[in-house]
């Protein structure tokens, strides 16, 4: 199973862009796809995951009532929507399947290759 990231690229602050991630195989409900970002010099972080059997979404403080996170179960695919970006929210970002919530990378196993996100002041 392999997943590809992508819809990163440049904005200015203010500005949307939105994440997908595709898996080449099907999830199961037991499934949590998350997304986690890495900014240069800094340990990788958890942003938001989702559920992918019952939809239910959690999130970083920081990122709360700008980013979403949304699953197409037949297309096999999860987005992130990130609204309201900052300059601080430019990092790579991945995505991840794991087979339960976690908040550490340690506990994902299968990831995808990044995606770059960056964002002018």
């Amino acid at each position: 199973v392999q997943l590809q990231a992508s819809g990163g690229g440049s904005v200015q602050a203010g500005g949307s862009l939105r994440l997908s991630c595709a898996a080449s195989a099907r999830a199961f409900s037991s499934h949590v796809m998350a997304w986690f970002r890495q900014a240069p010099g800094k340990e990788r972080e958890f942003v938001a995951a989702i559920r992918w059997g019952s939809g239910r979404t959690y999130y970083a403080e920081s990122v709360k009532g700008r980013f979403t996170t949304s699953r197409d179960r037949a297309e096999n695919t999860v987005y992130l929507q990130m609204n309201s970006l900052k300059p601080e929210d430019t990092a790579v970002y991945y995505c991840a399947r794991g087979n339960g919530l976690a908040y550490a990378p340690a506990e994902y196993k299968l990831w995808g290759q990044g995606t770059q996100v960056t964002v002018s002041s």
